[in-house]
């Protein structure tokens, strides 16, 4: 299964103050599938909600520290991740569980939002950088999840998710660049980093 993968060297030298990347690997080989989802497909959806759910989370603590614009507008982009997720978990009779705001099931993901509001108290700049850095995170998972399954509509759905996470790290970095500031990539390469900054936002099925 592919998760957040081990990126401490990476962030720990972006940042500096915090090292707060760590190997994401919460299988857990319990999980009962049901209808036509496999196991994996399952994980996926698990994870993703609680992925997504840590954006907005995030979002939502940085909106009230900073109030700036792209925090309140693109948690309400990150809910209507939670719901295409959660939608798919409820035609497939899977059950699962949203807990409250800045708490998560997987641990690995308590300790990134932890670490996360951590880094982005210390300035409007560095806030903006973890909002980039989450939605650099965001793309690549998905495309992980994609590269392990088959389901077309999980698939489909996920591809929705990297569009928005597109739009969000263009608006991110722009608003760094505004400031004096830049976004060096941490998980997507830079070509294909490059590539996302420097096209228009796209229009996301959501």
């Amino acid at each position: 299964m592919k998760t957040l993968k081990s990126y401490s060297l990476l962030l720990f030298s972006y940042f500096i103050i915090v090292s707060f990347l760590t190997s994401c690997s919460d299988s857990d080989d319990s999980i009962v599938t049901t209808n036509n989802l496999t196991q994996t497909e399952t994980e996926a959806l698990l994870f993703m909600l609680e992925e997504e759910k840590l954006a907005r989370d995030t979002y939502e603590f940085l909106d009230n520290q900073w109030a700036l614009a792209q925090f309140a507008n693109i948690k309400l982009s990150e809910q209507s991740h939670m719901d295409a997720v959660i939608s798919l978990l409820e035609q497939n009779a899977v059950s699962y569980n949203v807990l409250p705001y800045g708490e998560f099931a997987n641990s690995d993901l308590q300790g990134f939002y932890d670490q996360f509001i951590t880094v982005g108290t210390q300035s409007q700049i560095q806030a903006l950088q973890v909002g980039a850095t989450i939605e650099d995170l965001d793309i690549v998972d998905l495309e992980d999840w994609i590269n392990e399954i088959d389901n077309p509509t999980i698939i489909a759905v996920f591809r929705n998710l990297q569009c928005g996470s597109r739009n969000h790290l263009r608006s991110f970095t722009s608003a760094l660049v505004n400031l004096g500031s830049e976004y060096v990539p941490q998980f997507l390469s830079q070509q294909e980093y490059d590539e996302i900054v420097a096209g228009n936002n796209e229009q996301c099925n959501f």
